[in-house]
Order: structure tokens, then C-alpha cells, then sequence
């Protein structure tokens, strides 16, 4: 029998598109927002169902790797959990993480790719070099870069760093169940090619909450005791959110969505494929969500909705909210305006099991 996550049945509408005045798509799926103590505020749909948690999980795998080497911190750290872009600045931290372990590109086990950044792209191209690709260019190569320095520091072989039964990905999954709070449902591959855990969204929130909120400086440690099976992560978690939010760009890049949250919100995000998604306040607020389509295009949106519903974000002024939120949402365009500009016909909306919220 096929594993599954959750179906259309047990699913809410999340999101829908208007384009010009008619409701074009609805975007439908689970979403749970949780307070600091792990307590459910509000719950749409199925989020006790598995999903896989794609880049999401990206902040337990650098907490793991970063326990095991101290020497991933700053840049680097913030690269251990990135969904990058590929700017220059990226390439250089992930080429400088590999040489500080005596390792190169070669050992990278991620696929190759061009660089997502225009313009780092065209200065490659420029150089010479043509039309370049390379594991260095993959959005994930920070993190198996900070496998890799993890790997080193271990003393074990590196070829094998993705196998599950790896001593770095062994650590990984002793980080996921402990900041999670509960055994994964199913064990995969992700896109680039590292093993990827089922959880529920509650335990994703619940674990990405953690982590922030340890990491956190102005976080209360009364919220924390020194007995839970992840406090002994604590060092590395505040390692990781001073460099996350130090060094917003790192995450995705200038300009990007999750960067963007990260830099004007000051609230920790992490989107994966799949339309799955991550936030946190530093308080430990969290959210996660996925839309069963497989879409992101209104995570962004439905995530920082439902944390305002909770009441999660109270100094975060409903004017600079929107502002970001308009930002980090693509408009529904159709044609042309008199000016020549594309034309916005339409908006993407949180669905109507959100939006009866109050």
C-alpha cells in the first residue's frame, strides 16, 4: 500500500486567485499555528498527517551538522540552512566552507545547477566561463557543505555522507525527533538528494519554534527546561538565529521572499518544495503549512495571516504587514496597462477557512 499524506477530503481552502473578478484557482491544504509552549491556537485541516518536510527541515539538519563542527558559524551557519539563490556572496561562503574542511566541489553529492541569480549567472558567462553549472550552484549546496565540514570534523569518510545510516545523518535524525517531539512516519530522498523526514506540520511547527526560540536572545528561558531532549542543542541553535538574523540574504537572497520576513519582520522563515512552509517568532510562536497542490504561491501569504490571527505578531503594525505581504506575493497580471507595464488583473486572497477566523 502507498504512503500517503493527507487527502483533498480532509484538506481547507487556504487560498484562492481572483483574476479579473472571477475566482480562478483555490489553493487547499493543513496549516497549524502553535503557541511558545507547543499548544495548538489554530487548526485547519490535517496537520497531524505526515508531509515531507522538504527545505523546511533545513534548520534541524544545520542544528545537527553545527553540533558536530564548531567552526559553521556567521555566513556559514546561516548557508547550513539555506534555500539559496546562488548570488556571488553564496558561492564564495559555500567554497569557503568546503576549503576550511580540506575538502572541494567535487565532494559535494548534491546535483548540479546554473545559478538562479541573473546577475551572478551573467558575470560567470562574461568571464568565460559560458553557460556554468555546478553542485556549488545548487540551492542546497550549504547545507552538504556543512554535512561535509561535519563529516571532518567527525573524522569519518565523506563519500557516503548522504547514506541514512552516515554517522552525520544519524545525528540528524536524533536532532529531528528530539526538537520535534515525535519519530518521523516515513524516511525519503529530497531534491537534492539528501535523506528527508515525514512529520506531521504540528511537529514541524513545534520543532522550528524550538529552535528559534532558543536561539533567540529575548526569548524567555523559563520556557525551556534543562531535562527536554533538545536543550543540549542550545549553543548551536543560538549560533544559528544570530546568524540567520544577522545576514537575512544568506537564507535566499536580496530581495527574496523568506529573506524579506526574515530582514523586515523579524520573524524566522523557511519555505520548501511542495508548497510546504515554516515560520517562527523569536518568542517561539510558529506556523506550518502545505497546500496539497504542491503550490508555494500563497504560503508566504497564508503563514504571516494565520500568525496574525493568533495573535502572535502584536507589534508588527497591520500597515508594514501588508507592505511585505504585497511583496513576497506575485499579483495575477493580464496584458498591459496604458503605460505599457503589465497589468495587474487580479489577487491572490487567503481562502475562506481563514478568513472566518477572528
Amino acid at each position: 500500500m502507498t504512503r500517503s499524506t493527507f487527502v483533498s477530503a480532509d484538506a481547507a481552502e487556504l487560498a484562492f486567485v481572483e483574476r479579473s473578478g472571477f475566482v480562478e484557482s483555490r489553493h487547499i491544504g493543513s496549516a497549524v499555528v502553535l503557541d511558545p509552549d507547543g499548544s495548538p491556537l489554530i487548526s485547519l485541516g490535517a496537520p497531524d498527517a505526515p508531509v515531507f518536510t522538504r527545505s523546511s527541515l533545513k534548520p534541524l539538519q544545520a542544528i545537527a551538522a553545527m553540533s558536530l563542527a564548531e567552526q559553521v558559524t556567521g555566513t556559514w551557519a546561516a548557508l547550513a540552512t539555506a534555500s539559496h539563490k546562488c548570488e556571488a556572496g553564496h558561492a564564495e561562503a559555500v567554497a569557503g566552507m568546503l576549503e576550511s574542511a580540506g575538502l572541494s566541489v567535487d565532494d559535494l553529492r548534491c546535483p548540479s545547477a546554473h545559478p538562479a541569480d541573473g546577475a551572478f549567472r551573467r558575470s560567470l558567462q562574461e568571464a568565460g566561463t559560458g553557460d556554468p553549472t555546478s553542485p556549488l550552484y545548487f540551492n542546497c549546496s550549504g547545507k552538504h557543505a556543512a554535512f561535509l565540514m561535519a563529516a571532518t570534523a567527525l573524522g569519518v569518510e565523506t563519500a557516503s555522507y548522504l547514506e541514512p545510516g552516515h554517522p552525520v545523518q544519524a545525528r540528524i535524525a536524533e536532532v529531528v525527533e528530539a526538537f520535534a517531539g515525535e519519530t518521523p512516519a516515513a524516511l525519503g530522498t529530497d531534491g537534492c538528494g539528501a535523506p528527508v523526514f515525514a512529520l506531521s506540520l504540528t511537529g514541524l511547527a513545534r520543532g522550528i519554534g524550538r529552535v528559534v526560540r532558543l536561539g533567540c536572545t529575548d526569548a524567555d528561558p523559563g520556557t525551556t527546561s534543562a531535562t527536554e531532549p533538545f536543550a543540549s542543542f542550545t549553543p548551536a541553535a543560538r549560533t544559528l538565529m544570530g546568524a540567520v538574523f544577522a545576514e537575512p540574504w544568506a537564507i535566499e537572497g536580496h530581495g527574496r521572499p523568506n529573506s524579506m520576513v526574515i530582514d523586515r519582520l523579524g520573524i524566522f522563515a523557511k519555505g520548501g518544495a511542495e508548497g510546504v512552509i515554516v515560520m517562527a517568532t523569536k518568542s517561539g510562536y510558529s506556523v506550518a503549512l502545505k497546500c496539497l497542490d504542491g503550490s508555494s504561491r500563497a504560503t508566504g501569504l497564508v503563514a504571516l495571516t494565520l500568525l496574525r490571527k493568533a495573535g502572535a505578531i502584536p507589534d508588527i503594525s497591520d500597515e508594514l504587514l501588508g507592505e511585505v505581504i504585497a511583496e513576497i506575493t506575485e499579483p495575477v497580471t493580464g496584458g498591459i496597462d496604458s503605460e505599457g507595464r503589465t497589468a495587474v488583473v487580479g489577487q491572490v486572497n487567503v481562502g475562506e477557512d481563514i478568513a472566518r477566523i477572528r
